[in-house]
C-alpha cells in the first residue's frame, strides 16, 4: 500500500530513510503487522521519495481509497541499493521476519489494540 505524494510530503522531513516496522489498519478493519519503507528505492531509481507499506496479511479484496492508519514502532535498517531483484526480495523477506519477531514482543504487541486504530462510526480522517 503506497501513500500518496501529498501524504509523503506531510511526513516529518527529519525522519530517516530506511525500513521500519509497526502496525497497520485498513479502514475500521483488523490491525496487522507491517513493514514500511521510507525513501527513494534506489533499486528502482525513484526520483521522488515514497512511503510504501507492506501489510503482513493476505486481503481478499483490493482496498484502494480506504483509509490506511499506521503506527511506526521501530527501525530495522537503512535504505540501500541491491545488485539484483533476487537480492532485494531476499532483504524484504528478512525485513518481514524481523518485523514479526519485534512485533511479538509484549511492549509492541500491546500497541496493536490502541484506540488510534478505531475510528468512531461515521467519522473520517482528513489531511
Amino acid at each position: 500500500a503506497n501513500f500518496s505524494e501529498q501524504v509523503v510530503e506531510s511526513f516529518p522531513s527529519d525522519i530517516s530513510t530506511g525500513i521500519y516496522y509497526g502496525w497497520a489498519c485498513v479502514g475500521n478493519g483488523d490491525v496487522h503487522k507491517m513493514v514500511l519503507s521510507i525513501g527513494w528505492n534506489p533499486f528502482y531509481k525513484n526520483i521522488k521519495k515514497s512511503v510504501e507499506t507492506h501489510i503482513i496479511h493476505t486481503f481478499r479484496d483490493d482496498f484502494y481509497g480506504e483509509i490506511l492508519s499506521i503506527v511506526i514502532i521501530g527501525y530495522i535498517r537503512s535504505e540501500k541499493n541491491f545488485s539484483s531483484l533476487e537480492a532485494l526480495i531476499s532483504a524484504i523477506q528478512e525485513d518481514i521476519e524481523e518485523a514479526k519477531r519485534q512485533l511479538d514482543l509484549p511492549e509492541h504487541l500491546k500497541l496493536k489494540d490502541d484506540k488510534f486504530f478505531h475510528l468512531p462510526e461515521g467519522k473520517t480522517v482528513t489531511h
